[in-house]
């Protein structure tokens, strides 16, 4: 037999298996005796199932596996010497994900596990990667939290109250000052917003590697400025967007390739929270006093304001320190979205909303809605966000033929309507009324969360992904991303270059809403027009 002859038969086989349908399963059952009908019909159906999920799979392509573990981080050198500024909400998990908590926060991870046979908080610490980090230098301008700050960069065992600890990181009172610090290679910024951009700017200046929570900048002014000395000083700078581990978003970007959605025209992004701690209302500290905290140093650019214990710990509800939702959670999204599409800054952005619920003297809104235009993408990016309710909105991409929700897990569907889909839609082999992938990291495992805002993030895939079968924290990846990248000579994902897009298109939603019109984006001169 020729060969021509054999692929045309097997092509003929292929596609009779792919076309059995609902009613062939039915005919087959008619000449069964009816003792057999049932197991013989759960039989059949299987087959069928199993026909029809070989046929869907093909047609989109995509794979199921997870990441595999990440490669360990080369420790034959000398330890890299690190200085954390600011040991607030944030700070305490740079520092975790460095390998480094304070001895009471595992106490809390090891009474949580002893409770809740599911929390795995404490397993999974003992077991995050050693990345060859030395905290030798600490900086916060509350007493309670510089010493903290301290006993966990001590904290080299990884133990609890009573545990023994390693040599004292010194504790420096300006970050200035640590900055210019011989006995340090690189810096973690964790402080307010309005100390995002000088904090850089600072550390660059003194050829120390800066690893900064975002958003990277308060003002756009601080943008340029920031760019400029990064790249300048030739450091490796990683922005906090840690959902570039996300493996959930890296099969999006996979499917997006693969143009399992069509083309896209809409992107919806969302944030929902309904609870005074998602709104930024924290708690205060009992030790916190004139005498504790140095007020003066917090203010630093921002407009004076009398000290107020209200402001220095809740400094996100004020445009003084704070970029608003825009900075805060649009870029969380925005960043995700750039990661999966590569969308860039926009053309245009155009915001509305107001302080319409937390009517504590905030400045900045807790509803929010930014439309950004991409015309050369033909593509609209909607950011929708109310901090007075939690009904879930989820990430969606819009195709024509089929779109995806995405955060900690991925589903795809068929758009009825389909261009692509059009014949196994017709045929039966697609439902769209039911996934035709779909990607749940670690299903085998339960997840335990212990708040509300850490269901929040895990939702969203910010709190922690999978690797090589084994849950991680989403920021030690990260941060080993910008260790290893400080050692090889490489660049990180969320670069000086990402992290410029992401400061200008929030600040671009930011503008709009402060002139209540539409401000858009000269990209030649590389200026935002109000």
């Amino acid at each position: 037999m020729s060969d021509n002859k054999q692929n045309q038969e097997h092509t003929e086989q292929t596609e009779n298996k792919k076309n059995v349908g609902r009613r062939d399963v039915i005919k087959s059952l008619a000449t069964v005796p009816v003792l057999g009908a049932f197991a013989y019909g759960v039989y059949k159906k299987k087959q069928y199932d199993r026909l029809l999920s070989n046929s869907i799979t093909d047609e989109v392509g995509m794979s199921y596996e997870e990441p595999a573990a990440t490669p360990p981080s080369d420790l034959s050198g000398k330890p890299l010497r690190v200085g954390l500024i600011g040991y607030g909400i944030r700070g305490k998990m740079l520092a975790k994900a460095l390998g480094f908590a304070h001895p009471t926060m595992v106490d809390e991870w090891k009474e949580g596990a002893m409770s809740n046979k599911d929390d795995k908080r404490y397993e999974e610490f003992l077991q995050q990667e050693n990345l060859g980090i030395q905290i030798t230098a600490v900086c916060d301008i509350f007493n309670t939290y510089e010493k903290m700050c301290a006993e966990a960069g001590a904290n080299v065992n990884r133990e609890g109250t009573g545990g023994t600890m390693g040599p004292m990181p010194k504790i420096f009172k300006n970050y200035k000052e640590l900055c210019a610090s011989p006995d340090i290679d690189a810096i973690v910024i964790a402080a307010p917003d309005h100390w995002h951009g000088p904090m850089t700017i600072e550390a660059a200046k003194n050829s120390k590697h800066v690893y900064c929570e975002k958003p990277m900048t308060w003002t756009v002014e601080e943008t340029y400025e920031v760019r400029k000395a990064v790249k300048e000083s030739g450091i490796t700078f990683q922005l906090g967007h840690q959902g570039r581990q996300t493996d959930s978003y890296q099969k999006a970007k996979e499917a997006i390739e693969k143009g399992v959605l069509g083309p896209i025209n809409l992107v919806e992004v969302t944030t929902n929270r309904n609870t005074p701690n998602g709104a930024w209302v924290y708690p205060i500290h009992k030790d916190a006093n004139p005498g504790t905290i140095d007020w003066e140093q917090f203010i630093g650019p921002a407009p004076w304001h009398e000290f107020s214990l209200e402001r220095f710990f809740r400094w996100r509800c004020w445009w003084d320190y704070s970029t608003g939702l825009s900075g805060d959670l649009l870029t969380h999204e925005y960043d995700a979205i750039n990661q999966i599409m590569n969308v860039g800054i926009p053309d245009s952005a155009m915001s509305t909303g107001g302080v319409y619920f937390y009517k504590d003297g905030r400045t900045v809104p807790d509803v929010l809605h930014t439309v950004f235009e991409f015309p050369k993408q033909d593509l609209s990016l909607v950011y929708s966000a109310t901090l007075s309710s939690q009904h879930q909105r989820g990430k969606v991409v819009m195709g024509h033929d089929a779109w995806m929700e995405l955060g900690q897990t991925l589903t795809i569907n068929a758009d009825v309507e389909s261009t692509k889909y059009a014949d196994k839609i017709k045929k039966g082999i697609i439902d769209p009324e039911l996934p035709i992938y779909s990607y749940i990291p670690g299903r085998k495992n339960a997840d335990a969360v212990t708040s509300a805002t850490e269901k929040y993030f895990a939702g969203r895939g910010l709190l922690y992904t999978y690797r090589g079968g084994k849950r991680v924290d989403t920021t030690h990846l990260h941060m080993k991303e910008w260790v290893d990248c400080i050692r090889d000579g490489r660049e990180p994902s969320c670069n000086i270059d990402q992290g410029f897009e992401e400061a200008i298109t929030a600040h671009m939603g930011t503008l709009s809403y402060k002139h209540n019109k539409k401000v858009f984006w000269d990209a030649e001169n590389e200026k935002i027009i109000v």
